[in-house]
């Protein structure tokens, strides 16, 4: 059997409509594309519904069984979103078992969906629609002015525009324009990053996942506000190494910040894992199979982390010593090998065992789906 996928990654058919994905079926998805055409007649994704049911009709004139279907995702097109779809296409695969599928996109943000769709069910082909429209000037304009109507592209465009605006007239009518200048750098340069990691989206999904948490009682809240806490008890044990040592140069009272600090923020990295597994337990009965992964690369990580650190402390000739004793060369090399060895080595038995485990069983088929859309969501922040 051949499925005719049609994303909606916005979920515009649910804002718009109240039609909840997915929708299955010829007669349902050209109702939805009806719903959706009279509640938006400008929204691309009921041209992207109707070219589905078109090529579904070119297949099944061939005689070959298929089936039409739309997944929604979110309104915060992000992570939720594509974890959304994730779970919709699963829902639907487990009801109409197929073979392979042609995606039908109006765009380039959808197809950002086509790894996802692509790791359970083979992809024959994309289909791309295009919206056929005057190319006058008159017709760019109102193009334009619809388009920033979109709060997605709004918040995106105008809201940077607008802070710098704010920032410049605020510093220049206070006559510290210079201020001004660096205040806006600092805080474009934060806006860039956020945008470009999708840190905000990162951010909105943990503060729902705790309230989740808290709402259901579970431990990993805990775990979670622990491992914060001993994020920041490094640091704070770090400035006290810091500015205890105010004769010595910039790099070396660094390193000793490093070196103390580390170990916290290693041991803050387990507890949020461990969080992370002991949610997933209550929930599946077992621990998730990237848990002793996790953890490797944890220790791996962190030995190589103070290997550089001790190499740094060798090279400015400084006397360095923890618990893993003073900066010398056989320790460096140890420890750089053995961390690069563990780190190396989890990688190849995670893809070991994924490997072997074709097809997987559900519920370790959810625990993969949630690694890789929800990375933070088991330790509740």
């Amino acid at each position: 059997m051949r499925l005719v996928v049609c994303v909606d990654r916005d979920d515009d058919l649910g804002r718009k409509a109240g039609v909840v994905g997915p929708v299955v079926g010829r007669e349902n998805v050209l109702a939805a594309a009806l719903k959706l055409g009279t509640a938006d007649p400008e929204d691309a994704d009921t041209n992207a519904m109707f070219a589905a049911i078109h090529l579904l009709d070119q297949i099944r004139e061939t005689g070959e069984e298929a089936e039409v279907v739309v997944l929604t995702g979110s309104p915060k097109v992000g992570v939720l979103s594509d974890r959304k779809v994730a779970e919709q296409f699963d829902r639907v695969l487990r009801e109409r078992p197929a073979t392979s599928a042609h995606l039908v996109s109006d765009g380039a943000e959808d197809e950002y969906l086509f790894p996802i769709l692509a790791s359970r069910v083979r992809i024959d082909g994309v289909r791309r629609v295009f919206i056929r429209q005057s190319a006058s000037l008159e017709s760019t304009y109102y193009t334009v002015v619809r388009a920033l109507k979109d709060p997605k592209l709004r918040a995106k465009t105008v809201l940077p525009f607008a802070i710098v605006l704010l920032i410049l007239g605020i510093a220049a009518a206070s006559g510290v324009i210079w201020w001004g200048v660096i205040g806006l750098s600092i805080l474009l340069g934060v806006y860039l990053i956020f945008w470009t990691f999708d840190i905000d989206e990162a951010l909105i999904d943990s503060v729902r996942s705790a309230s989740t948490d808290i709402r259901q009682g579970s431990v990993a809240f805990g775990f979670g506000l622990f491992s914060i806490a001993l994020v920041g008890v490094g640091f704070l044990t770090g400035y006290n190494i810091f500015i205890s040592h105010p004769a010595d140069t910039p790099i070396d009272r660094l390193l000793r910040f490093a070196a103390v600090g580390l170990l916290w923020w290693l041991f803050a990295a387990e507890v949020w894992e461990s969080g992370r597994a002991i949610r997933r337990y209550f929930v599946h009965g077992r621990l998730p199979r990237s848990y002793p992964v996790a953890t490797i690369s944890i220790v791996g990580i962190g030995l190589v982390c103070y290997g550089i650190v001790y190499t740094l402390a060798f090279l400015e000739a400084l006397p360095l010593s923890g618990l893993l004793g003073p900066a010398q060369l056989p320790l460096i090399v140890t420890l750089i090998v053995v961390g690069l060895a563990l780190v190396i080595g989890a990688g190849a038995f995670y893809q070991y065992r994924k490997a072997r485990t074709i097809p997987p069983a559900p519920g370790e088929a959810a625990d993969a789906a949630d690694d890789l859309a929800n990375p933070g969501d088991g330790a509740g922040l």
